[in-house]
């Protein structure tokens, strides 16, 4: 079982570890559409699109480089008490509250699917805007970003079982 766990872990952390270093690139693509969207309005006439994929942008990036986040040990943690705890405890602590983030991505990942399926079977559902893009992309994105935290969460659980049986798996910050 053990060697099961280390092979998943060694799978998703490599997916997610490449994935999120390309994403990482895409604070550079919001900047030139906010860029285009400042040039646009002080120069020419401003653009339709600017607002709407800049927030696309900014979904894809937060969505596919969360998982790359909780890798890292990169997420917001309350140190009041974890700070003071020993490796052991926090394998502990983390193991229990890393299940709740399961369930909570499960029942996510379960509603984006929904939407996502909502807005093929619609007949290609748009946004309610003057530009009015297809959302199937960006939902396409979300579930992918969610599915993604998910297994990326349950290696993180693994690690905290491996840790809890007294092996080393690097410092979780």
């Amino acid at each position: 079982m053990q060697k099961l766990m280390r092979r998943y872990i060694g799978i998703v952390d490599a997916l997610n570890y490449r994935i999120g270093r390309i994403v990482m690139y895409g604070i550079f693509v919001m900047m030139a559409i906010l860029l285009w969207s400042s040039v646009s309005k002080t120069f020419f006439s401003p653009s339709l699109w600017t607002l709407e994929v800049a927030q696309f942008a900014m979904v894809a990036y937060y969505m596919l480089g969360g998982p790359y986040s909780i890798q890292m040990g990169s997420n917001v943690r309350m140190d009041l008490l974890y700070g003071e705890w020993s490796d052991h405890r926090k394998a502990q602590i983390d193991a229990m509250t890393i299940l709740f983030l399961i369930v909570y991505l499960v029942f996510l990942l379960w509603g984006g699917w929904e939407s996502l399926m909502y807005s093929f079977s619609y007949g290609g559902e748009r946004s309610s805007s003057v530009w009015r893009p297809y959302l199937w992309p960006i939902k396409s994105i979300m579930v992918l970003g969610i599915f993604l935290m998910l297994l990326q969460a349950i290696s993180e659980f693994f690690k905290d079982i491996l840790r809890l049986q007294g092996h080393d798996m690097g410092e979780k910050i």
